[in-house]
């Protein structure tokens, strides 16, 4: 068992780990109008690799690149990729209270994909809680309005990609290390889009516009290293809900710096997402206890 003191520190990084996310958002949104999505990618990759090997280098030496599962581990690098470039399309025209909600369907994914891909038990309580998440996406997206904006569509299928990155990560995590795994993670977006760049690369039109680009990497880079460090000390079941603060920090963000303000059905979808994926993580807490 866990000392009280290391899990309440899990605690507080994770929520200071995910209050990081909707500034780098903002960030992003304010890039997207003036500069290409594969840019802003390529700043947030470049970034978050240059942060985690300055963490992790010192101690791991080369033996950080060394993995039992390369195809699995390019494989996630590249679902990544994908989640993130079209997070990016989207979110230029998106609220970032909506953005960050549709976001939350990923833990619902996972859990529908866990059974044709992990080859897990998914038992009636969880798939009850699957289907009520995915009513509180249709509430945030509200289709019968037309699709008010079909760049919502995007922010489906970037979660659709998040998901199966964290189906790959349940499988190297048996083998690899979280180190390992957080490099690979932004390898090839980097590598990828750094090729790109040549031929797509905006200069900053201001020294206020270079700094977000630089922002985007060292939020994206600490905020994860919060995380995986909060996973450290504290039990999943504890810390994993916590992921929710993000979405109060992209509600306020969304108000104070686009003075966008979520409507009351985005409140309620939001509130039918997020007790879902509460509800999938306890049972599966349930689940391990029962082993």
């Amino acid at each position: 068992m866990r000392p009280s003191s290391d899990v309440l520190r899990g605690i507080l990084l994770m929520c200071a780990g995910v209050s990081t996310f909707p500034f780098m958002n903002v960030a992003v949104k304010l890039l997207a109008p003036n500069y290409p999505a594969a840019q802003i990618t390529w700043a947030r990759f470049t970034g978050h690799l240059i942060v985690m090997l300055v963490v992790f280098l010192p101690q791991y030496r080369w033996g950080l690149f060394r993995t039992r599962r390369l195809a699995v581990q390019l494989g996630r690098s590249v679902l990544m990729l994908v989640s993130n470039l079209v997070f990016v399309m989207a979110i230029g025209v998106v609220p970032l209270a909506t953005a960050s909600a549709i976001g939350f369907t990923s833990p619902l994914l996972v859990t529908a994909l866990s059974v044709p891909l992990l080859h897990e038990q998914v038992g009636w309580r969880r798939w009850s809680a699957v289907v009520v998440g995915f009513a509180g996406a249709l509430m945030v997206i509200r289709p019968s309005s037309g699709l008010r904006d079909p760049a919502v569509l995007l922010l489906l299928a970037s979660s659709f990609a998040y998901a199966l990155y964290q189906i790959a990560t349940r499988l190297v995590g048996r083998v690899d290390s979280a180190a390992t795994g957080n490099i690979f993670a932004a390898l090839l977006g980097s590598i990828g889009m750094s090729l790109a760049m040549p031929f797509i690369a905006v200069m900053p039109r201001s020294l206020v516009d270079a700094l977000l680009f630089c922002s985007l990497g060292l939020l994206g880079g600490f905020g994860h290293y919060l995380v995986i460090r909060a996973f450290q000390l504290g039990p999943a079941a504890v810390i994993a809900p916590l992921g929710y603060v993000e979405l109060v920090g992209s509600v306020v963000l969304g108000y104070l710096v686009f003075f966008n303000f979520p409507d009351a059905w985005t409140w309620v979808g939001a509130a039918v997402i997020i007790a879902s994926g509460i509800y999938i993580a306890f049972r599966e807490r349930r689940r391990r206890e029962a082993r």
